[in-house]
């Protein structure tokens, strides 16, 4: 059985197509325009992942704090380092890594350590 997409993933992409409609409106929210979608890119990325291995692939896997904490990593580097040298169109910002690090540590601690505390407690 598959399993199906979470309420704050929908709604993470609503907000995500909400902004990206207003700058193509050219209205611009500076801090939800520049770190709202920092913020929600590393929950989102490990949300994701979590359900293409789990919903679609079919394991049994939950993310633990490495998984978090690659990710942050992974996307920093990506979009803050990687992503500036390719193209003018992203910009460095180190605002923007403490956006996903805030993220990844509210994902770990909202999403994945009460998961783990839910299978600590029930297998005692």
């Amino acid at each position: 059985m598959k399993k199906r997409i979470s309420f704050w993933f929908l709604l993470g992409l609503s907000a995500w197509a909400i902004i990206i409609l207003l700058r193509r409106k050219g209205i611009v929210i500076p801090v939800i325009n520049n770190h709202f979608t920092d913020c929600i890119t590393v929950p989102m990325y490990c949300y994701l992942i979590e359900y293409i291995m789990n919903g679609v692939l079919g394991y049994q896997w939950k993310p633990d704090f490495k998984f978090v904490l690659t990710s942050i990593l992974y996307l920093s580097f990506l979009f803050e380092i990687l992503c500036p040298r390719i193209s003018s169109r992203f910009t460095a910002d180190f605002f923007d890594v403490l956006a996903y690090s805030a993220g990844g540590m509210l994902y770990y601690f909202m999403a994945v350590r009460q998961v783990h505390k839910k299978a600590n407690s029930s297998a005692s």
